[in-house]
């Protein structure tokens, strides 16, 4: 009998402290980074035991018992007022998947004729983006009387205090035959002046990179997300898809624990249209697990004969014969991620990599 009303005492005193963390819930989320929220999780169970601990103790008539107990919740109370104290919680996080979030612009570099790195400060010099690495957000602006939508994934990361950054090539007017009237949004960003505003929504996507290895794969709003362990991940971008290759990359050489295999395979029409090159092979040549490679539609011509080139890559589409030697074998510890214009997934990467027996499981694209 006395067992049982220990148990009872033991159920009510857990849902106290569950209301109790429960109350200070949304401003943690908002607030606390995951290992603070895991901290809480883990204090709650430690307050739980030595409640049962107390318990016992005072069933079994042994007075020392009491002081543990009321030294451990003494030291509980401790911890937990630390770690919720305004003045020690984690940088707040900017973005808000259910809002669109005006961010100002602070700087613009030209980087070539038609790409430029704009940077955007956040709510407050404290404020971190928080784009989980792999995921996206959407930029929204009215041009020319219209609401225009488009996804980006920043350079920066949440290392990166009190701004992002978007690295972005300009489709100008007039200058690619099939698009007359070039991008609508990145030409707005390059006629926005420093101190103009863009609304942000996010963060939004279906992958999210965990670190040393481990993916979160969501295919659908009605699936669960598909959790996996990878010792190999090949990259293959086109274009702008390079971004959220390169966040998953700099994660990966982040953390020296994390001994994933990289693969990158960068596709583009010609050779001034390969975004952060210099980046690329700089980190290329410092982490030999990381193997970067590249294919031209149109690679440039050598200068005295237009049948001898310089380009030491690949030419053409994405074939067979480049993934063979540039991705990873199909395996149970590979996995396939793809970011890129729509006809390049389509009909260049998914009928070669089914030609090539990768399962269905072992690729995605973002």
């Amino acid at each position: 009998h006395q067992g049982l009303e220990r148990k009872r005492l033991i159920a009510a005193l857990a849902a106290r402290v569950q209301a109790w963390i429960k109350k200070d819930s949304t401003w943690m989320r908002m607030n606390c980074c995951s290992s603070t929220r895991l901290a809480m999780l883990q204090i709650r169970l430690l307050f739980i035991f030595y409640i049962d601990q107390y318990l016992k103790n005072v069933k079994d008539g042994k007075n020392q018992g009491i002081l543990i107990a009321v030294g451990a919740v003494i030291v509980t109370l401790i911890i937990y007022s630390i770690l919720i104290t305004p003045g020690k919680k984690s940088s707040p996080v900017a973005l808000d998947p259910t809002k669109k979030i005006p961010f100002k612009m602070i700087e613009k570099e030209n980087i070539s004729h038609d790409t430029r790195r704009f940077r955007f400060a956040l709510q407050s010099p404290d404020h971190i983006l928080g784009l989980p690495i792999g995921q996206h957000m959407y930029l929204s602006a009215v041009i020319d009387g219209a609401l225009v939508v488009r996804p980006y994934t920043p350079v920066s990361s949440d290392d990166d205090v009190g701004y992002f950054d978007l690295v972005i090539k300009i489709y100008f007017k007039n200058v690619h035959p099939k698009f007359p009237d070039g991008g609508k949004m990145s030409q707005y960003l390059e006629s926005m002046k420093i101190g103009d505003t863009i609304d942000v929504r996010g963060p939004s996507g279906k992958v999210t990179y965990l670190g040393r290895g481990k993916l979160s794969i969501k295919e659908s709003p009605k699936k669960d997300a598909v959790i996996k362990n990878v010792k190999k991940l090949g990259l293959i971008a086109g274009g702008t898809g390079i971004t959220p290759m390169l966040q998953i990359i700099r994660a990966v050489l982040k953390d020296p624990e994390d001994k994933t295999e990289l693969s990158l395979l960068f596709a583009n029409q010609t050779e001034n249209d390969i975004l952060l090159r210099d980046h690329l092979e700089e980190i290329s040549q410092q982490h030999p697990n990381v193997k970067v490679w590249y294919t031209l539609d149109r690679p440039p011509q050598g200068k005295l004969n237009i049948f001898i080139s310089n380009w030491q890559y690949s030419s053409g589409f994405i074939n067979d014969d480049m993934l063979r030697e540039r991705m990873p074998a199909p395996g149970p510890s590979t996995q396939i991620l793809m970011c890129g214009p729509p006809p390049m997934i389509k009909f260049a990467c998914l009928p070669n990599l089914e030609k090539l027996d990768y399962k269905e499981s072992m690729y995605f694209a973002f």
